[in-house]
């Protein structure tokens, strides 16, 4: 789990004040904005041009390059976990592939999956995986990749397949009991996990209904597929059936990732396991040699199938390919660290918090923070820390129960990290799906319709518990 905080440093000459604020959150806005997003400069280089110029500001109000560097030391450290588990996720889908388990979901699913219904199908189905298993890496990383598979093979837009997934792979994230990111928001707000839980769902039900609605229409707009479209679906399942041996043993990884899920066994070793059980499979069924299966775990799975739509479809997955993402996080939490050691984003929520007299300011004042520190850090534990801590106090002071807090920070910072780009699960996402955050965000309607739930809840008071128990991490609070 993600936890812990950076405090500001006690070199600190002065205080940084709103206009200190400012000029990191529009200079990065613009250089990414610019940079990224016209000239197509990676945001890589983005982030560590951001970093430098907010490293001087940093030096200019009294931090040494020592304290700079232990900011962006102690960022990087609490990201740790999510980048392992991004790597894992790589060895993941190679072994998932070369065991033939993905091949044969994808065979299936284009025999029985309707092109009218897929969107939906996609965005339930991730969603239940995601709430078993608690991670949104995982599963992307295996499900996801099935279904883009599937996608292809019906002719489906690949931004709405990825849209749809993401959307469901980020229900878990936000009410899964097995959620790093849930449990992380509960604890920092001490709240009780199960009663969060239940309040999340006034604004997660409407907001990922309104997607699969969304879903639905677009699905029955879809034209039916044209001949050549059923010719390919067909090649690529000849070529698949060709290549792999399919049979009810390669269901075993998905069911062993299950299984341990449902028992609420550590996320780590439960991948883990589930890459060597792949391993062992990928030997025996696929007749692949132990070196050569061993060795996919890291540089990826590379078909050989005869038809150059499925090779590029299965060349995925490799600890080496998810090395990208993980550059991204680096550069991401480096630059996270100094504008927290640098106490850079408290003034702008010092400010926020000014206006916090009643419960619609509010919750609108914590979604607006939530969405400031998602843009600037890109990072899922980051958006949860501050602005729970900030707006905590509020939420007492005015008789609110702790899990009003939650559920926002849930809505509005929690499921929205996967459509920034420069974040670390962008950054998976995409690379995973093989779709640009740019592209995939409009169809990952669930990631930014909690906002307008989670805002009416807050200007009409409907569904804003009160606070009952001093303690709330009891049941019932």
């Amino acid at each position: 789990m993600e936890s812990g905080v950076i405090t500001p440093s006690a070199e600190l000459k002065r205080m940084p004040h709103l206009g200190h604020s400012l000029l990191p959150i529009v200079g990065t806005a613009a250089l990414i904005g610019v940079g990224f997003g016209v000239f197509k400069v990676r945001v890589e280089v983005m982030l560590v041009v951001a970093a430098a110029l907010t490293g001087m500001l940093a030096n200019r109000l009294g931090l040494s390059w020592r304290e700079i560097q232990a900011g962006m030391m102690q960022s990087i450290m609490k990201g740790l976990p999510a980048m392992l588990i991004v790597v894992v996720v790589g060895a993941l889908i190679a072994s998932w592939i070369a065991a033939g388990t993905i091949p044969m979901l994808i065979y299936f699913g284009l025999g029985l999956i309707s092109p009218k219904m897929f969107l939906v199908t996609a965005s339930l189905a991730t969603g239940i995986v995601s709430l078993l298993t608690g991670t949104g890496y995982g599963t992307i990383g295996t499900v996801g990749v099935a279904f883009m598979g599937i996608a292809h093979g019906l002719g489906i837009p690949p931004e709405r397949t990825a849209g749809a997934l993401v959307a469901g792979a980020y229900l878990g994230d936000k009410i899964s009991p097995f959620a790093a990111n849930a449990n992380f928001a509960v604890a920092v707000a001490q709240v009780n996990i199960y009663d969060h839980i239940r309040h999340c769902l006034w604004t997660t039900v409407p907001a990922f209904a309104v997607g699969l609605v969304v879903y639905w229409i677009a699905g029955a707009q879809h034209e039916p597929a044209a001949l050549g479209t059923v010719l390919a679906g067909d090649a690529i399942r000849e070529a698949l059936a060709h290549r792999f041996v399919f049979n009810a043993w390669l269901l075993l990884p998905p069911v062993l990732t299950l299984g341990l899920a449902i028992g609420n066994r550590p996320v780590l070793p439960g991948m883990l396991l589930a890459v060597a059980l792949a391993v062992v499979l990928a030997i025996s069924v696929q007749g692949m040699s132990v070196v050569v299966a061993l060795n996919v775990t890291v540089t990826g799975y590379e078909p050989r199938t005869g038809l150059a739509v499925v090779d590029k479809l299965l060349a995925q997955g490799g600890m080496e390919k998810m090395m990208h993402v993980t550059l991204i996080a680096l550069c991401a939490f480096a630059f996270s660290g100094i504008l927290q050691k640098a106490g850079l984003l408290e003034p702008v929520l010092r400010l926020m918090h000014t206006f916090t007299h009643n419960t619609r300011r509010l919750v609108a004042a914590t979604a607006l923070g939530c969405l400031v520190v998602e843009l600037m850090t890109g990072a899922a534990f980051v958006c949860i820390l501050l602005p729970s801590e900030l707006f905590g106090p509020a939420y007492r002071r005015l008789g609110l129960a702790g899990k009003n807090l939650t559920r926002v920070v849930g809505d509005c910072g929690i499921v929205g990290v996967p459509l920034i780009p420069w974040s670390i699960a962008g950054a998976f996402m995409s690379g995973a799906l093989g779709v640009s955050v740019t592209s995939y965000a409009p169809w990952a309607i669930f990631c930014y319709a909690g906002v307008f739930f989670t805002l009416l809840a807050g200007f009409t008071g409907f569904t804003m518990a009160p606070r009952k128990n001093e303690d709330e991490t009891q049941p019932g609070s």
